[in-house]
């Protein structure tokens, strides 16, 4: 959950309704119901790009790979060797929601409003966007070692 409320906290009851039946929870600006407000149409393409590209890569179903609001169960995170992760940056966040997916772990997307934030600056960069392009094909590539290298 960011700290500056661009992720609101009113959207957490959610969280642990869904996370009761689910091992994941995503907060989703791309399920019907979700969506974002005060981005330019620049923001709105890489990040509805990048989660588009994503999916395709690497062939999962989740619709907001690059989202950062969510709610993981203990035994997921116990599960995921996070000594082996191959990302920093938004890819992060597009990793951690592959290897759940590839663990076999149910994951639920639910809507959420995003709004910039008022204050401070985004992290994105140049840099940040290349190494995700291209460390989303390095996961699908490794998807037999990620598995491997899991706790399950």
């Amino acid at each position: 959950m960011d700290a500056d409320l661009s992720h609101d906290p009113k959207y957490i009851y959610s969280f642990l309704e869904n996370i009761k039946n689910n091992d994941l929870v995503i907060g989703s600006r791309y399920v019907e119901g979700g969506g974002v407000v005060n981005w330019s149409f620049s923001r709105k393409l890489i990040s509805y790009g990048g989660s588009l590209y994503s999916r395709f890569i690497l062939g999962v179903d989740i619709k907001d790979l690059t989202g950062g609001f969510k709610c993981f169960k203990r035994e997921v995170l116990q599960s995921i060797d996070l000594d082996t992760l191959i990302t920093t940056g938004y890819a992060f966040q597009i990793e951690m929601n592959y290897r759940t997916k590839l663990m076999g772990f149910m994951v639920k997307e639910v809507p959420i409003i995003f709004e910039d934030r008022i204050a401070g600056k985004s992290k994105m960069s140049k840099k940040i966007f290349i190494e995700a392009l291209l460390k989303v094909v390095l996961l699908r590539y490794y998807k037999k070692n990620i598995l491997k290298g899991s706790n399950q």
